[in-house]
């Protein structure tokens, strides 16, 4: 069974990452912590910790092989024992994970039903089930640090052009010029600071502190993402989201 992969992030979509690695792009399921945390790393490599099952169909003639990927050995492992529980299974334990780790096993430990039942798919009941199956076994991930978005490397630069190329097309010194330019103009601002995950991540939190459910919240912060206005703070990010002027 494969553990970890390493590859190029191809596309990210609403609950799946595609990866490529070599010739082959491999579809990777990630719940939407994961997700949040990818959007902008498109074209990047990126590493997965993954754990692998077959999915059935009803009539269970035919078996699919899904591949399912983390940004930590820590969130695999926390997934890994809240599929333990009862009736929760892997689908449903991939989409409940909406939240941080942390958040998640603190609730557990605390005994926090009522919060629990906030995840995407999970009741009331299963809230109660949940408590009941973990809330001894939790304790070392209530207590871990605040996870931190893996650093994803930066793209390569392109190598220069060699001079005895540039002489041979009989276009060095065009080529010097444009060079020289290229040096002086600045780069263009990245829509978003170095510490993309741990903002974004920030930026879902308030909006679901500030009363929007998961679906609701995970909207305002794609429309976000994708309005190509830059923003580097949590204020600068919900007034560009509520439209507000300051």
């Amino acid at each position: 069974m494969i553990t970890k992969m390493t590859g190029v992030l191809a596309r990210v979509l609403d609950d799946e990452a595609r990866v490529q690695v070599g010739p082959i792009e491999y579809q990777v399921l990630i719940p939407e912590t994961v997700r949040r945390q990818l959007q902008l790393r498109t074209g990047r490599e990126v590493t997965f910790h993954v754990t692998e099952f077959l999915e059935g169909n009803g009539g269970g003639n035919r078996f699919v092989p899904r591949r399912i990927g983390f940004l930590t050995e820590s969130e695999l492992e926390f997934f890994d024992l809240f599929c333990t529980v009862e009736k929760i299974g892997v689908k449903k334990a991939l989409r409940a994970m909406s939240r941080s780790v942390k958040e998640i096993a603190d609730a557990v430990s605390r005994q926090d039903a009522r919060w629990l039942a906030t995840l995407p798919g999970i009741g009331a009941q299963t809230a109660d089930q949940i408590i009941i199956s973990l809330k001894r076994k939790v304790t070392r991930f209530a207590l871990m640090a605040a996870a931190q978005q893996p650093s994803l490397p930066e793209p390569a630069e392109a190598a220069p052009v060699p001079d005895a190329v540039v002489e041979a097309n009989g276009k060095k010194k065009a080529n010097g010029k444009k060079k020289a330019a290229a040096e002086e103009e600045p780069a263009p601002e990245p829509l978003v600071t170095p510490a993309d995950g741990q903002l974004i991540e920030d930026v879902y939190q308030a909006l679901m502190g500030l009363g929007l459910n998961p679906l609701d919240a995970r909207s305002k912060l794609d429309g976000l993402l994708t309005c190509g206005k830059p923003f580097k703070s949590l204020q600068q990010a919900l007034t560009l989201i509520f439209g507000q002027k300051g």
